[in-house]
């Protein structure tokens, strides 16, 4: 594939995982201010801040790493920050119903998204396509995540509505 390939696949990458932490922002947002958490447990206000901030940070040097152990260190803070974010109180996961849940695909689709970026550069220097192929497969998987997102969002959407009604 062409160098266009791996910027588009980037640039889609990484607004995955940036629209996964602003999906993931406003719930925790609404409780910090709900619950006026700098003034109740200050801690766990500066924790959830350092998390956003740590998680950016690390996607950001998941962009710049060189070397596979830097790629693969920078990877598994950024899944590591979505994934202690997305564990929060106030963010609606549906974990009853995880296989047909907005969040466990969402979820599930950055993480995938943040090994293509972790795996980009071994994808070229592999010469029995094995990443090549992994890459593929794993992104099939990721567009069927995508595909069931597109379906399940208005629902969450509609059943966090009325879940925060009381109904």
């Amino acid at each position: 594939m062409g160098t266009e390939h791996v910027k588009i696949g980037r640039w889609l990458s990484t607004g995955v995982v940036a629209i996964t932490l602003f999906g993931l922002a406003y719930p925790i947002g609404e409780d910090i201010i709900k619950k006026q958490l700098w003034g109740t447990n200050f801690f766990q206000f500066i924790f959830l801040i350092l998390m956003f901030v740590l998680t950016a940070v690390s996607l950001y040097f998941l962009h710049n790493a060189r070397e596979a152990k830097w790629r693969g260190i920078f990877a598994t803070l950024t899944g590591m920050g979505i994934v202690i974010l997305g564990c929060q109180d106030n963010v609606f996961r549906r974990t009853n119903e995880w296989y047909i849940s907005h969040y466990y695909y969402g979820i599930t689709a950055a993480l995938l998204m943040i090994f293509s970026l972790a795996i980009v550069k071994d994808i070229y220097k592999d010469k029995s396509n094995r990443w090549r192929n992994a890459h593929i497969i794993l992104n099939c998987f990721a567009l069927l995540l995508f595909m069931g997102q597109g379906i399940t969002g208005a629902r969450d959407l509609l059943e966090i509505g009325k879940y925060k009604l009381g109904g």
